[in-house]
């Protein structure tokens, strides 16, 4: 069983940034590959990022890719993800993920753990 809580999300205006931060507890957190995720109403979770397990591969959706950033911190059991340049379509729920054999894994049934997700809200 893994355990993910989000933190970060908030309001802020097109153009600026902010990073989210996923901390892991249950399982050895340098053995699995997570994931970012969003979903704003009435659409569906929508893939966002993946890092692999020790954090040299990374994967990024269509819409984020050149803005955002997956990193993580083994020895804190936190994955992160930096946004900048945000925009009004980028308000969602975001998500943290894990469990997903690979990084590349942008289904959401792929991914075995889910946090409680945080409120990204950008004005326009």
């Amino acid at each position: 069983q893994v355990q993910l809580v989000e933190s970060g999300g908030g309001l802020v205006q097109a153009g600026g940034s902010l990073r989210l931060s996923c901390a892991a507890s249950g399982r050895t957190f340098s053995r699995l590959v997570m994931g970012w995720f969003r979903q704003a109403p009435g659409k569906e979770r929508e893939y966002t990022a993946g890092i692999s397990w020790g954090g040299s591969l990374t994967y990024y959706g269509d819409s984020v890719k050149g803005r955002f950033t997956i990193s993580r911190d083994n020895a804190k059991n936190t994955v992160y993800l930096q946004m900048s340049s945000l925009k009004p379509e980028d308000t969602a729920v975001y998500y943290c993920a894990s469990g997903a054999r690979t990084a590349q894994s942008r289904r959401t049934a792929e991914y075995d753990y889910w946090g409680q997700g945080t409120q990204v809200t950008v004005s326009s």
